[in-house]
């Protein structure tokens, strides 16, 4: 089933959406984009003439941390400025008003978190957050621009951003909290994700197998979008607005 904005979702759906009671919400780079957040692949990812697949990843760190930060401490200069969307409210209201809401994120810009969202999952971890290669102990190190390059540990130890860069596997721990949220939901908002990159383009079909219903915002159709109850086309913020019940606002 197909919906573009400004038409009339259907009552049907809008009272399956209310009686929803197990809700998961799965969003990518689009719902950040509407914050002006680049992708930073391809052209957008393009600095000093490295590529970002070039610079994410633990051979690149490993052969000169100095370059890698560098790049982040670019990248963190301008996902700082971004403020969250009225996407990322709506799932913030969304949290409070169902008894029973996960959010998975593919996004590492930390918006969901200053939105004020506080289940989530951020499946690729989180750009604001560092982990020391020594002690694996995670911190938060938000200065923007970095007072030292490469930035350290207290025990004196080189820290990496703790996001999954390329050639890593995905948190096993993170991903059985998806799993557990996917396969006991009973709607799942499928938003601004390609649903290209894997193992999260599989999340759909998990949740799908175990009867929940499907609603995909995007702008444009997606891989995903045969497989879904429901497309809307548009921004996550109006189209949000639009389908969740009037009671959450």
């Amino acid at each position: 089933m197909k919906n573009t904005q400004g038409i009339l979702i259907p009552e049907e759906i809008r009272q399956r959406v209310l009686n929803a009671k197990r809700v998961v919400a799965l969003t990518g780079a689009g719902i950040s984009a509407e914050s002006g957040v680049p992708t930073f692949r391809g052209a957008d990812g393009l600095w000093q003439n490295y590529r970002a697949e070039e610079l994410a990843t633990l051979h690149a760190f490993r052969k000169d941390p100095e370059l890698v930060w560098k790049w982040y401490d670019w990248r963190r200069g301008i996902i700082g400025k971004a403020q969250p969307n009225p996407g990322h409210e709506a799932l913030v209201r969304m949290e409070a008003f169902y008894p029973r809401f996960t959010l998975i994120t593919q996004n590492v810009d930390g918006l969901h978190r200053k939105a004020g969202s506080r289940n989530v999952i951020e499946i690729h971890g989180n750009l604001w957050r560092v982990r020391c290669t020594e002690e694996q102990k995670t911190f938060y190190l938000e200065d923007v621009p970095l007072r030292e390059i490469p930035p350290r540990c207290a025990c004196g130890a080189l820290v990496r951003p703790d996001v999954v860069w390329f050639g890593e596997s995905l948190d096993p721990e993170l991903m059985n909290r998806a799993r557990q949220a996917l396969v006991s939901c009973d709607l799942l908002l499928i938003i601004g994700t390609s649903g290209v990159v894997q193992p999260v383009a599989g999340f759909p079909a998990v949740a799908r197998q175990a009867g929940a219903m499907l609603i995909e915002i995007n702008p444009a159709q997606t891989p995903l979008s045969p497989l879904c109850d429901f497309t809307l086309n548009g921004k996550s913020g109006e189209l949000l607005r639009e389908l969740i019940p009037h009671a959450v606002y």
